[in-house]
């Protein structure tokens, strides 16, 4: 009897002890997929190479992009801080632009850090699908901050003149340029280039019968409606239509894509002194396209410009600029302008004029050989109430200014370059003809001595007169490369068609030191004598820059 009870008692424990091992199990396979999803991030590290830089942005080559977002930031693999936002990716690839001064090469290899989760995401009740998350992250737009970026400059240099036989002349000039973007992470930037004159001569006369001149060439703020919508009001030269010049006013740019309009709408900086002139008001538009990609960039514009002197028309014309840059070998650029009104004894008609044309083309066969070919042709630009009572002889001397050049570098072996470049300008009149034929040698790391040695001649040819240039110049840098010195001779030789006048020849020896305190601040000191005839001159120029 005790035996049967025991026995019982045994089975029931296993049982017990059977229904607990399967409440286990079944407790560890319902907790597995939660376990995923309380696992603990890891950090993860990819590489990727600089394949191409340009001027504004820098392309990275990944295996791949699908852990980078637009606005994460990359660094170098031998840096701390970083230097690169993506703007852009691809499948494999990103865009960037460079913070923190930092410098890039091709080839240089980056890193970007990311965190990821090795848990599974629960199916249902109180955890979200995986699929669903994804889906809300693609729906957020990417916020891409403002970073601030500021460069400057700043320097005073001093230009002095002593003869033996004209008065001495001294001139001070100040330079200060600024390009602040983004000013305190903000929508506005800022940029300006100011120049400060001041002539000391002393004797009586006075160069332009002017003591000070102050010239502001650039000074303009812009604000960034959107990453794709620009507002720039003040002076500035839009690089879209350089040719149009300085523009005082207002400037709207929108893009779409990859093409983008804009529109114009100012006044003409004064003739004489670049001042300020309400009378020269100017307006117009363009349109245009851009691309930018590893092999091919590009960027072409059409626009329309009408210019007033007061209330009536001073000139009317369309604009074409083109440029490119195939597989970094083969660089174009052009312009046109072609002029659609004229008005002559107050008769208006549209016939079109061709007053502008110019087309570069640079071909780099390779590391050691590049050729550039380029040729201009351009009419004296008639604005018809600024010029009206000359405008019948201007058209009738219509005349046409032409000029052609070739230009070839080579780098035979290390350390050894040559070049030259053959010009030719010429009128439809005959008048003013000239051809010009210019070389150089140069020879860097010169052995025994180091430093590098420059050869250089110039011959012109005119309608009055020939010239022969020839200079000699050495170079070194010492202290780390932080000082740079130079010396120099050169040659000239004047001679002019009507023989009553006899060569006139120069020698000129100078030499100027350099020094790079620090990295952004700069002393420097040039000095030079000539010689020619009965006169003797001195001439000693000082800078001083900081840049910030």
């Amino acid at each position: 009897m005790y035996m049967k009870v025991e026995l019982v008692y045994s089975v029931i424990q296993m049982e017990k002890i059977k229904k607990m091992y399967q409440r286990f199990v079944f407790i560890l396979l319902f907790s597995f997929p939660c376990l995923c999803v309380y696992g603990q991030e890891k950090k993860q590290l990819i590489t990727g190479k600089v394949s191409f830089v340009t001027s504004k942005n820098t392309y990275i080559k990944f295996k791949s992009t699908e852990n980078i977002k637009i606005g994460d930031t990359l660094k170098f693999l031998n840096q701390t801080n970083s230097c690169l936002v993506v703007t852009n990716k691809s499948s494999n690839s990103v865009v960037c632009i460079t913070i923190n001064d930092c410098t890039i090469k091709k080839g240089d290899e980056v890193y970007f850090n990311y965190f990821t989760n090795s848990k599974k995401v629960a199916l249902k009740d109180n955890l979200i699908k995986e699929e669903d998350l994804n889906q809300k992250k693609e729906k957020k737009k990417p916020v891409i901050k403002s970073i601030q970026r500021i460069k400057g400059r700043l320097s005073a240099a001093s230009y002095s003149t002593l003869s033996n036989i004209r008065e001495d002349r001294h001139r001070i000039m100040y330079r200060f340029s600024l390009n602040a973007d983004h000013l305190f992470e903000s929508k506005f930037s800022l940029e300006t280039y100011l120049v400060y004159r001041q002539y000391l001569n002393s004797g009586t006369s006075n160069i332009s019968n002017r003591e000070n001149i102050f010239n502001i060439y650039n000074l303009a703020v812009k604000y960034d409606i959107d990453p794709s919508f620009s507002v720039i009001f003040g002076r500035k030269i839009n690089n879209k239509i350089s040719s149009v010049g300085a523009i005082d006013g207002l400037q709207i740019e929108k893009y779409f894509g990859k093409n983008y309009a804009g529109a114009i709408l100012g006044f003409r900086p004064d003739f004489y002194d670049y001042s300020f002139n309400s009378d020269l008001m100017q307006y117009g538009g363009y349109l245009g396209r851009m691309t930018d990609h590893i092999n091919f960039s590009s960027q072409t514009t059409l626009g329309f410009i009408e210019q007033k002197n007061k209330s009536f028309t001073d000139r009317r014309y369309l604009y074409f600029q083109h440029s490119s840059n195939v597989m970094k070998k083969l660089n174009v650029f052009s312009s046109v302008e072609l002029d659609i009104y004229n008005k002559v004894n107050d008769t208006v008609n549209n016939d079109i004029r061709l007053t502008n044309l110019y087309v570069s083309v640079r071909y780099r066969f390779n590391r050691k050989i590049d050729l550039t070919l380029s040729y201009d042709t351009r009419k004296r630009i008639i604005y018809y109430e600024t010029f009206k009572t000359e405008i019948e002889r201007i058209l009738d001397d219509d005349i046409a200014r032409q000029g052609a050049r070739v230009r070839v570098n080579l780098k035979p072996i290390k350390y050894f370059r040559i070049g030259g470049s053959y010009s030719k300008r010429f009128q439809s009149d005959q008048q003013n003809k000239s051809d010009n034929l210019y070389g150089y040698v140069t020879y860097s790391k010169l052995p025994g001595i180091g430093g590098s040695v420059t050869v250089n001649y110039n011959n012109n040819k005119s309608n009055y007169l020939t010239s022969n240039i020839a200079s000699v110049n050495y170079s070194r840098y010492f202290l780390k490369n932080k000082l740079n010195t130079v010396f120099y001779y050169r040659y000239s030789n004047f001679n002019y068609f009507n023989n009553s006048i006899d060569p006139y020849k120069q020698n000129y020896y100078g030499t100027s030191l350099s020094i790079n305190i620090t990295r952004k601040f700069m002393l420097g000191l040039s000095g030079e004598y000539s010689n020619s005839r009965q006169e003797d001159n001195y001439r000693i120029y000082t800078k001083i820059i900081k840049r910030f």
